[in-house]
């Protein structure tokens, strides 16, 4: 079966999603494979789980993450692609070491390469991630080339996480994004507990002007254009610097979360559920970010213990 003419009546009998689609997700959970491009599939199932891509050539396929929280799973995708089309999946690529991207997709060992970052695979093998252990592993940029087509590897350095890579197939215009965009003007992450904010703020300035990117695919949910990245980084920008201005005056983690509103970014996405905790968990990354001056006795420590981040327990539900 030509897999080209094949992706073309997912195209006509199903539903492509394109950007601000997402919505259409909510009503369906059974599991299915959508058009992102010509080559480019992802696995829709339960609403707002991490999202399983795939892109097909004529020489093989390449399977870009997978989770576990839903029907749409690595075994799932396994038994539809081998009924679908009639070459293998030779690469599998895990974005980053986060168990619920990459959840099951040792299932794909017995034919497929794993590619990640360095860092990626040392995180995995060190906690016994539930997933295939990288077989090849780069630095800071990789090309694979499979029937005629060339997907590009890129690590920017610490983001998210300090081991997440950006996906992109140049070629359709699509760049495979997890968990550093959602759909436009949208919280991306739900704390910073695992993120490196001056690497997240650089990174999403440098996807935003991206050559040869006309859809951009998040970690969960539906596609997103590159403006998304723009509108994520002004988030994080003014939370990071309205909390370090109250925190150079003085200002407690409890006086903080009553004088930071973020009103001006109250519509959007996300807001209401993870304000609370973005909040917190920016607080502490600037807690451990700066030194303050000496206190009038001369020693800092005794107003700034370093319990004091870790002590706090006023995060409420919406952690």
């Amino acid at each position: 079966m030509n897999a080209r003419l094949f992706g073309f009546g997912l195209l006509i009998s199903g539903m492509a999603l394109l950007p601000g689609a997402s919505a259409q997700e909510a009503g369906n959970e059974s599991p299915r494979l959508v058009q992102v491009s010509d080559s480019v599939f992802r696995t829709v199932h339960r609403p707002g789980a991490a999202n399983s891509h795939v892109i097909v050539t004529d020489e093989g396929l390449v399977v870009v993450d997978g989770t576990c929280r839903g029907d749409g799973n690595p075994a799932w995708l396994k038994q539809e692609l081998d009924r679908l089309y009639e070459v293998p999946v030779k690469y599998v690529i895990l974005s980053h070491d986060h168990e619920d991207h990459i959840c099951g997709l040792q299932v794909f060992d017995d034919t497929a390469v794993t590619v990640s970052h360095a860092r990626n695979r040392e995180h995995i093998v060190r906690e016994g991630r539930n997933t295939s252990v990288p077989d090849v592993v780069f630095q800071d940029e990789m090309e694979i080339h499979l029937g005629g087509k060339k997907i590009v590897l890129y690590y920017f350095g610490p983001t998210h996480s300090n081991n997440l890579i950006q996906v992109h197939f140049p070629e359709e215009g699509v760049l495979i994004a997890p968990d550093i965009a959602r759909a436009e003007r949208s919280l991306a992450l739900p704390d910073f507990r695992d993120s490196d904010i001056d690497g997240l703020i650089n990174t999403l300035g440098i996807l935003a002007k991206l050559d040869d990117v006309d859809i951009v695919v998040p970690g969960h949910w539906g596609p997103t254009t590159q403006e998304s990245f723009l509108e994520y980084r002004d988030y994080v920008v003014a939370l990071r610097d309205r909390v370090l201005e109250e925190m150079k005056a003085g200002a407690t983690i409890e006086q903080i979360l009553e004088r930071v509103t973020l009103d001006d970014f109250s519509d959007y996405g996300n807001f209401d559920i993870w304000y609370r905790a973005n909040v917190v968990s920016m607080w502490d990354k600037m807690y451990r970010y700066r030194e303050p001056n000496l206190d009038d006795a001369g020693d800092y420590q005794t107003a700034y213990p370093i319990g004091f981040a870790v002590g706090f327990t006023g995060m409420g539900s919406n952690q």
